[in-house]
């Protein structure tokens, strides 16, 4: 098992708020760049909830959301195996806190992948 770099890692999370972001845009009409938070909190909302649910449903089916897949990782259990829909859930809504993700143990473990028991592992 070899311990993705940082670089990699945000590389795959840009990638999935790309897509989060596209998606919005086309099926919700959300504009790009969404309007301020303080005009329009709903737009950047509603582009948090497609980066959410993307991230979740195949992270925890799969163990790669897209943007894991370009980068070459993937988000596993102690066992090898994805995690669930469920811990995908709690893990994808603390990275959106952003802090859980900075916090980060000396394997590069942030508190959301602790909080779900997964771990990030190249391919």
């Amino acid at each position: 098992m070899q311990t993705p770099s940082l670089i990699r890692r945000l590389g795959a999370l840009l990638i999935d708020w790309i897509v989060a972001a596209l998606s919005a845009v086309a099926l919700a009409g959300v504009s790009y760049p969404p309007a301020p938070l303080d005009e329009d909190p709903s737009q950047t909302f509603i582009i948090i909830g497609f980066f959410v649910a993307e991230v979740s449903l195949l992270s925890g089916l799969l163990g790669r959301s897209i943007g894991k897949r370009v980068m070459g990782l993937r988000l596993e259990n102690p066992d090898g195996q994805p995690i669930g829909v469920p811990r995908a859930v709690l893990r994808t809504l603390l990275l959106c806190l952003v802090l859980p993700a900075i916090v980060m143990t000396d394997d590069k473990r942030g508190i959301h992948d602790l909080a779900a028991r997964s771990r990030v592992v190249r391919d």
